[in-house]
């Protein structure tokens, strides 16, 4: 399944690319709609493991976190991280897209720019 966010009127729809586009829109299947994106992770690999809405991905985060500890796996529960906000759109996708990227991007989240700016 190949997924992409897009920014738009506000909120950020994540399309799923592998299906065919509307003959009516000639969008793809929307995945979800949301003004907010959460990335789940793991902080050491940068490996990608949820992301989507915020109260779900913090959800996911806190009950395998717990199920991790429970089971003594008590570094790979300290090593999910979870970022949320307006990030940039791009820097989403990429997340999407390139194994350990996460990473890169909570190493540089300060100095991103607010996600929903427009740019020209």
């Amino acid at each position: 399944m190949a997924l992409q966010y897009q920014l738009k009127q506000g909120n950020y729809h994540l399309y799923d690319l592998s299906t065919p586009p509307s003959k009516v829109t000639g969008e793809h299947r929307l995945r979800l709609m949301t003004d907010t994106v959460a990335i789940a992770f793991d902080a050491r690999t940068g490996e990608l493991h949820e992301h989507g809405n915020p109260t779900r991905i913090h959800s996911w985060a806190s009950n395998t976190r717990r199920r991790l500890r429970a089971s003594g796996a008590i570094d790979s529960a300290n090593d999910i991280v979870v970022v949320s906000g307006p990030l940039p759109v791009d820097e989403i996708n990429k997340c999407l897209a390139i194994n350990g990227y996460c990473r890169s991007l909570f190493a540089r989240l300060a100095s991103l720019p607010h996600g929903k700016r427009l740019t020209h």
